[in-house]
């Protein structure tokens, strides 16, 4: 396949640069693949496509604020941080910028929101290719002690100024609990608590994975023969209880976002039965890949030359998809993070 196939034209007023106010009120778009036949809702309709029996799946990965900026201690220059990765709890991998101005051995006093010095400070310990380095806290850091310095890390398509205090509430599913992930599972944005309940009053089994989805994600397919794209890993753990839920479900497993279904097929050991897992996983998912473990599909809308946009593919076939795709963008659907919704039946 060329990298060309996977491009459209999106003008950038759909790129949603906000959520909706109230999460279960923006658009979805249903596409039911046994009558080829499209429909337009609101995500708080979704309940009407669900039956008792199914098995919903979660990603409860939690965003930390892996954003923060400092000043060179021999200089004074400002540098900006976006964490990739955990080594352990001092050590992490970090995207540094401008990386031109870092060399092993600098050391980063580390500043507040209100731009003054913190207690904390990095030590650049290694630098690798594409502004990527190792860098060492002075002290132990757990997810939450970020929050003292650190800001969401929105991604580079909203281009508004970053709203901390709002921000930090919606770029986060509700159900959101392992800290470890730089960018949202953005299909479960449109979940409440409520909505939650209703299903599982509608006797709709609930279960939950971890996915910790990596600042790649974003990253578009470079390779002009899309089949060559090197997949990036990140880490899965599917617990015994998410795994009876899928292997013994009576309905259907319906994966709430691209991030469970590369999970879940990362796990698969036969069509329809899956494993526990806690591993790294690079599982790249084409147009001509068979999904095992996963009959239904909620997603948002994806980036033009993107593997998540792939992945989508796979439960349309790509050309159906680029029509799904162009009949939302003559309706004005909002696209990305903080866009509209779609459900695949």
């Amino acid at each position: 396949m060329h990298i060309s196939e996977l491009d459209y034209n999106l003008p950038e007023h759909l790129i949603a640069q906000h959520p909706t106010t109230e999460r279960d009120k923006c658009r979805l778009l249903v596409y039911d693949r046994s009558k080829d036949e499209i429909s337009h809702k609101y995500f708080k309709d979704i309940i009407a496509y669900l039956n008792k029996d199914d098995v919903l799946i979660f990603n409860d990965t939690k965003v930390f604020p892996a954003r923060f900026f400092g000043i060179k201690r021999d200089t004074g220059a400002k540098i900006e941080f976006l964490i990739l990765k955990r080594i352990d709890s001092v050590k992490w991998e970090s995207l540094v910028k401008p990386a031109k101005r870092i060399k092993i051995g600098t050391v980063v006093d580390i500043l507040d929101k209100n731009n003054k010095k913190t207690e904390f400070s990095v030590l650049v310990s290694d630098k690798f290719d594409n502004g990527i380095v190792k860098i060492e806290f002075n002290k132990v850091l757990e997810f939450d002690d970020f929050y003292k310095f650190g800001f969401v890390p929105l991604p580079p398509y909203i281009k508004r100024v970053p709203d901390d205090d709002f921000d930090t509430r919606y770029y986060q599913t509700v159900y959101a609990v392992n800290y470890g992930a730089v960018a949202a599972p953005t299909a479960g944005f449109h979940f409440t608590d409520s909505l939650i309940e209703t299903l599982k009053t509608k006797g709709i089994k609930i279960g939950f994975l971890t996915l910790h989805i990596g600042w790649d994600t974003f990253a578009p397919v470079k390779e002009e023969i899309v089949e060559e794209h090197k997949m990036h890993k990140e880490f899965v753990f599917i617990p015994e209880e998410t795994v009876n839920l899928v292997n013994n479900r009576k309905g259907r497993c319906i994966a709430v976002g691209t991030t469970v279904v590369r999970a879940l097929e990362s796990a698969a050991v036969s069509d329809g039965k899956i494993a526990p897992i806690k591993k790294y996983v690079d599982t790249f998912i084409l147009p001509d890949t068979k999904i095992k473990t996963v009959d239904a599909l909620i997603t948002n809308f994806h980036l033009p030359k993107s593997t998540l946009l792939l992945l989508v593919s796979a439960f349309t076939g790509l050309e159906k998809l680029k029509k799904i795709y162009s009949e939302a963008i003559n309706l004005e659907y909002r696209f990305f993070s903080y866009g509209d919704a779609m459900l695949i039946i």
